[in-house]
């Protein structure tokens, strides 16, 4: 699990160093969960044979990584937000890179959204959630305005797939209890730790009511 920080200024400024990384060396930084994150999300969207025009939103997209995977297996509609500016220049420089032109990057904090951000088909969170979570201003209170805000971006009958390393599936469900129904846990890798067998990051795709 990455390391998560509640303060909106080092996410700033790490976002800053991955930027001025990929301008020296053109590393585009770290894979949240791993590759295999990404590869999981996208077999679980070519096995429902979700059409690769739909609208999917990357929710605090950060280097952008996830959707240029996505451009790359064919879906064609396909925008990432993050509130940090630097996220967002990190993954202009990386869309750039890779000729992705049909990636739509916005500069947008989830928690107040703008009006035009919503009718997704598909919305991704992978730590975002987790991140809002370890806020000390009011975590309980902006989690709830994530739920609303997931609400609003996202069609009725629209995918949510999320990724965490801070909740438990129980947890979860009870957190997205109203407006949303779990459809699917997807496999995440095992640990082994004191004899005991568990999951290290939860994936779960519910679907908006």
């Amino acid at each position: 699990c990455p390391v998560l920080s509640s303060s909106n200024s080092s996410w700033d400024a790490a976002y800053e160093r991955e930027l001025q990384t990929f301008q020296d060396i053109g590393d585009a930084g770290e894979i949240w969960f791993g590759e295999e994150s990404m590869v999981r999300i996208i077999r679980w969207l070519e096995k429902q044979k979700v059409p690769l025009d739909s609208s999917v939103l990357d929710i605090g997209t950060g280097n952008g990584v996830l959707l240029i995977e996505l451009a790359k297996s064919g879906y064609t509609n396909l925008t990432g937000i993050d509130y940090s500016p630097s996220a967002i220049q990190l993954s202009e420089k990386v869309r750039e890179k890779e000729g992705m032109s049909n990636i739509k990057l916005k500069v947008e904090d989830f928690l107040t959204p703008s009006a035009e951000l919503s009718g997704f088909d598909i919305c991704i969170d992978k730590g975002t959630l987790d991140a809002i979570s370890l806020n000390p201003d009011n975590a309980v209170a902006k989690r709830k305005q994530y739920v609303r805000s997931l609400c609003s971006a996202l069609k009725p009958e629209g995918f949510f797939l999320l990724t965490s390393c801070n909740w438990t599936k129980e947890e979860l469900l009870n957190e997205f209890r109203e407006g949303f129904e779990i459809l699917e846990e997807l496999p995440t890798p095992k640990f082994c730790f004191g004899g005991r067998i568990g999951n290290s990051v939860t994936a779960l795709v519910f679907q908006r009511k």
